[in-house]
């Protein structure tokens, strides 16, 4: 009888937990490494703790690095619909949300990692946690993994999706780089991706928290390079919100490369350049005695109004309103829907959601996701130079390429 092909997958987070649960199904005799104390952490930390699983307008498009298109194959063999299906069987009913995002009915993180735990003790998946490991090593036709602590386990196959060094938190320490760069693999430098962005200025203290719905966009030079809507929230060290996390990963790229990045923002937007002129110019006709930063109550946050003002060159912005001049109205006119910000970094790893960067893609195999360099290594998740906009993309990237990593390991 031929003896069932060992497959050991290391870290148990959610592509770690897919390509397990593939391989055994695919009758791999399957172990998980994970350094923590359980797996999952990070599934648990998604969605803001209600899992946005995927994302049902989930097309290469929604991906980058080095080549967005390496996502391709794994996308086409484990589609949304693949993993709709897949959560489906295992008790997890959709819910379509606004933009495309799905979460599980119940809106609890913990449901999608119970059923996933509950399918692996099903499937005999053997899981060994506070497993740290140190080197993976070829021998003859296998490979063995070392820990930390000096325990050996030998695979025919071996899984890497110990994920990036984004939310350390949950695990990642961007340890498994060194574990792929120690075989031969080139690594990509990482950068924090779906972060909020610090700004320059020494005004924003005063407007911390203070949000409103607006246009983020980013510039290289004047060049536009992505525009998003949406609640955009000032923080002390600059800005946060969706829009804002959208465009972080670009805006790190141009940081990266030591370009200047510029964030513009357009406070009100939903009017045209001349719409709000006029409305402007009614405004300060009609303010009677009122100060010129008393006429903006009601039409933009008290809290912003001295900022704004003194942004746009008002050095007394207690004078009339009706005493400013054309001139002047357009300079508000300008910070109002042109609000320009010099980015000066992002927020850390702790911060941030997904890792831009990873192993090199032209070193994987995107049909098997095993390794060109090592055979019998394959790859899955947020190591790989791959990562997704923000809304439930990041998860579907490592439900695909777990899967494609895990069938291949035990049948390959």
């Amino acid at each position: 009888m031929k003896s069932r092909k060992q497959v050991i997958v290391i870290g148990g987070g959610a592509s770690g937990i897919l390509a397990a649960i593939t391989a055994a199904r695919h009758g791999a005799k399957v172990t998980i490494l994970e350094r923590n104390p359980r797996i999952g952490k990070k599934i648990l930390a998604t969605g803001n703790g209600r899992c946005n699983y995927t994302n049902i307008n989930t097309n290469v498009s929604c991906y980058q690095g080095t080549n967005p298109r390496f996502a391709y194959s794994a996308l086409a063999h484990f589609s949304v619909q693949d993993t709709i299906d897949f959560f489906e069987k295992l008790g997890i009913i959709p819910k379509i949300e606004d933009l495309g995002k799905v979460f599980p009915r119940s809106e609890q993180a913990s449901s999608v990692l119970d059923v996933l735990r509950y399918e692996l003790q099903e499937l005999k998946v053997n899981i060994l946690c506070d497993s740290y490991v140190r080197l993976i090593k070829p021998h003859e036709n296998s490979l063995v993994v070392i820990l930390e602590n000096g325990a050996e386990f030998k695979a025919d196959s071996v899984v890497l999706a110990a994920g990036g060094k984004a939310m350390p938190s949950s695990g990642s320490d961007g340890n498994a780089y060194q574990l792929a760069v120690q075989l031969g693999h080139t690594l990509i430098p990482p950068f924090p991706a779906l972060v909020q962005l610090k700004l320059e200025g020494a005004f924003f203290k005063q407007i911390e928290g203070v949000k409103f719905v607006g246009t983020a966009e980013l510039l290289d030079r004047n060049k536009s390079l992505m525009v998003e809507r949406g609640d955009i929230l000032f923080a002390n060290y600059g800005v946060s919100g969706p829009p804002i996390l959208q465009i972080s990963r670009k805006a790190g790229e141009l940081l990266q490369q030591g370009k200047e990045a510029i964030l513009k923002i357009k406070m009100i937007d939903t009017m045209s350049q001349e719409e709000l002129r006029e409305l402007l110019n009614r405004r300060f006709k009609n303010s009677g005695r009122k100060s010129l930063e008393f006429s903006l109550v009601g039409l933009i946050n008290k809290r912003l109004i001295p900022v704004l003002l003194k942004q746009a060159g008002f050095e007394n912005i207690k004078c009339a309103a009706n005493s400013i001049t054309a001139q002047q109205r357009e300079q508000l006119l300008n910070i109002l829907q042109d609000w320009r910000f010099t980015i000066r970094g992002t927020k850390s790893w702790p911060s941030a959601q997904v890792t831009a960067g990873g192993i090199a893609t032209d070193q994987i195999n995107p049909n098997t996701m095993e390794s060109k360099v090592v055979k019998g290594l394959f790859f899955a998740g947020e190591i790989i130079d791959i990562d997704g906009l923000c809304g439930g993309f990041n998860l579907q990237w490592a439900w695909s390429s777990g899967y494609v990593a895990g069938l291949n390991a035990a049948i390959n």
